[in-house]
């Protein structure tokens, strides 16, 4: 559960296989743009590379790359999802 000094983050799909999980708390002391806390979920999982095509979720809302991850929110991180 997140706190004010972490975000909860949940994995979906072939995230959650490469990062073996479907949730986790992440300490965030301050806020950070969306693209800023992706590259450091590179660094903690290089396997998810590039993140560049991953998408968030910010509290259920897709975000922007330059929207803000507020210390307590929930962060959602999946791939794009195509129709067919």
């Amino acid at each position: 559960m997140a706190t004010g000094t972490t975000i909860n983050v949940r994995y979906f799909a072939q995230v959650a296989e490469l990062t073996q999980l479907r949730e986790e708390a992440w300490p965030l002391e301050a806020p950070v743009t969306a693209s800023d806390w992706l590259a450091q979920l590179e660094s903690r999982y290089p396997q998810l590379a590039p993140v560049s095509r991953l998408q968030v979720a910010i509290n259920q809302y897709h975000a922007t790359p330059s929207a803000q991850i507020q210390p307590g929110d929930e962060v959602a991180v999946f791939e794009p999802v195509t129709g067919g």
